[in-house]
């Protein structure tokens, strides 16, 4: 039997140690590139040159036009926590540039062989450090700035190249992370060749240029821009994409703190529930968000890799972000179209907004930007009975008196006076029983009045719940309906539940439930389809998850239920009564399932459609 020794102790080697930390830092040729142009950008370029052979697996050079490298400090920069961006605690705790480490270039030449050229802005001319190991700098020709030349990532730890995927993979990675840094400095120009061919080049512009040129000009036109900011503390800015532009994986998120590309918790959670009331399901919505923050409030030296961060006071920060992105996109989109509108000095010419586009983000102020229909004066308070717009309902005072009259034709409405035009119209005709067709100042307005009016009953919904005002409506005749043992027990379980949502539901039998009231937001609704929806949902989520995880669920199954049928006929001041209280509902854009509610066609669109002016 042998005995146990106790293990000895030893100091590991240097290269051993870089090429430990290496493991921490190079993930990938995507890990190398992403700190190489960081590098770069820290050096204050304002042009770089990315050349790529292999997916970047045999080259990545990153070629800059910086401030560059005294030849004296070319071998101190391949070492270890060298670095010329922090040199205190202080430093340290107000970082204010990518990359502030030192590991990063020591890192990569302990698992790849690294050549590094470079010319201070005051030197006669440039010098070259070879990947040799003991290598003295030399002489070499170069205009300005510096060139990194990483090659065969890899070539002395075989087995951390087998983990690496096909060519393609790897080059679609770095592609991705120039990308990522490309959108937070539009005013840094970029080129990207991968194998000798040219693959990307993105010009000095605009972040909104930039933007567009990265994510697509679908992505500006399907937007709300954000800006928001409090004093010189704290400030959010950037695009998110409407509804119906969410996709079904997260890869359309991008998310900076001071310019530093982030995957950070906090912040998705809190961009995620500013689009709670208008995503529902899988879907995944869009954005590119900067959060400019006091560097001394916030920590980036979590990880290794700088793409995780921490906040001082995180529940602060979260609720900035996220009231900021929900003002956003409560506004309604008609909003932004007049406040454009209102700004852009434009000739009476049908033909003078050729180039303007359906949902196009327009250029407006700050305040502009964060109003809403909400904080305008209601344009009448409407009976309970008139929210299922019946189409044989009589008119109320209120609705007469802001339609004209009731069956007006459109040209018999009075005319607003300047600056007060109703953003979504006035209602002209009816298409189908299921589109409502609006005239304004810009065009042709088309709303879906099924999924308009599904999104005012859920917000009205939404309110009344918060200020415990659920309106009853007790019918005349109680809606009776066969149900099962599980339904007729949830009926008595949760009938506190019911009451607090404005339900009266109880059992007249052993099978059979009857319906004695229901919201008087939800009074035209099948009241027996309707009972049924939610004792199912009370009997799989329980009362206690229903009114508060799923509460918003919850309602928007209700108002699903209580909005105006498709197919059902409107009269032209029913119609026009939709589109004001459009026009008063926050996130009136969008259904409670994230479809568009409306869109707007142009004259500049007919125009073009009917060849008109040529």
């Amino acid at each position: 039997m042998t005995e146990a020794h106790t293990p000895t102790i030893l100091l590991l080697p240097d290269l051993l140690i870089s090429q430990i930390a290496a493991g921490e830092v190079v993930e990938r040729p995507a890990s190398v590139l992403k700190e190489l142009l960081e590098n770069a950008l820290d050096a204050g370029s304002t042009a770089i040159q990315i050349q790529l052979e292999e997916g970047g697996v045999k080259l990545i050079r990153v070629t800059d036009d910086g401030c560059g490298i005294e030849q004296a400090q070319l071998a101190l920069a391949l070492t270890r926590h060298a670095t010329s961006k922090i040199a205190s605690l202080d430093d340290l705790e107000r970082v204010a540039t990518l990359g502030f480490r030192g590991e990063a270039l020591a890192s990569v030449a302990a698992v790849a062989r690294l050549t590094l050229t470079s010319r201070a802005r005051d030197s006669a001319h440039a010098w070259r450090l070879p990947a040799e190991a003991n290598a003295q700098p030399q002489p070499a020709a170069l205009a300005a700035g510096t060139v990194v030349e990483m090659r065969d990532l890899y070539y002395n730890t075989p087995a951390r190249r087998k983990f690496l995927k096909s060519e393609g993979t790897e080059f679609a990675h770095c592609a991705d992370a120039i990308k990522r840094i490309a959108l937070a400095h539009p005013a840094v120009a970029f080129t990207l060749t991968h194998n000798g061919r040219a693959s990307l080049h993105l010009a000095k512009t605009d972040a909104r240029t930039r933007a567009g040129a990265i994510l697509g000009d679908e992505f500006l036109e399907q937007s709300r821009a954000v800006d928001t900011g409090v004093g010189p503390g704290i400030r959010v800015f950037g695009h998110c994409a409407l509804p119906a532009h969410s996709r079904a994986r997260s890869d359309a998120q991008y998310c900076y703190v001071n310019g530093r590309f982030v995957r950070d918790k906090l912040l998705s959670h809190a961009l995620r529930e500013a689009y709670q009331d208008l995503l529902h399901g899988s879907r995944f919505p869009a954005y590119c968000i900067f959060l400019e923050i006091d560097p001394s409030t916030v920590d980036v030296n979590v990880h290794p890799a700088k793409t995780e961060v921490r906040f001082r006071d995180s529940r602060a920060v979260h609720q900035f972000v996220f009231h900021a992105v929900q003002r956003t996109l409560a506004a309604s989109q008609a909003t932004h179209s007049q406040a454009a509108s209102a700004l852009t000095s434009e000739a009476d010419s049908p033909t003078a907004n050729a180039g303007q586009t359906a949902f196009a983000a327009p250029s407006y102020p700050a305040d502009a930007q964060r109003a809403s229909f909400a904080a305008r004066p209601a344009f009448g308070n409407w009976a309970p009975r008139q929210q299922s717009l019946g189409a044989n309902e009589p008119a109320t005072a209120a609705y007469l008196a802001f339609a004209g009259a009731a069956q007006s034709p459109p040209d018999a409405l009075p005319a607003p006076a300047p600056g007060e035009a109703a953003p979504l119209g006035y209602a002209i005709a009816q298409l189908h029983g299921i589109y409502i067709l609006a005239q304004n100042a810009q065009g042709l307005i088309v709303v879906d009045m099924h999924a308009a009016h599904e999104r005012i009953v859920y917000e009205k919904l939404k309110a009344a719940l918060d200020a415990r005002q659920v309106a009853t409506q007790a019918l005349l005749i109680p809606a009776v309906f066969v149900a099962d043992a599980l339904d007729v027990a949830a009926a008595e379980e949760h009938a506190r539940t019911l009451a607090e949502l404005g339900f009266d539901v109880a059992p007249i039998g052993p099978a059979q439930l009857a319906v004695r009231a229901v919201p008087a937001l939800l009074q035209a609704a099948d009241p027996a389809a309707l009972a049924r929806a939610l004792l199912g949902e009370l009997r799989e989520h329980g009362s206690t998850q229903l009114l508060t995880a799923r509460r918003n669920e919850l309602l928007a199954t209700m108002a699903c239920h209580g909005a105006v049928r498709a197919r059902r006929q409107l009269a032209i001041a029913e119609m026009n009564a939709l589109l004001r209280q459009m026009e008063e509902t926050d996130r009136a854009d969008q259904c409670n399932h994230g479809r568009p509610t409306w869109t707007q066609v142009s004259l500049a669109d007919l125009d073009r459609l009917f060849l008109r002016g040529r």
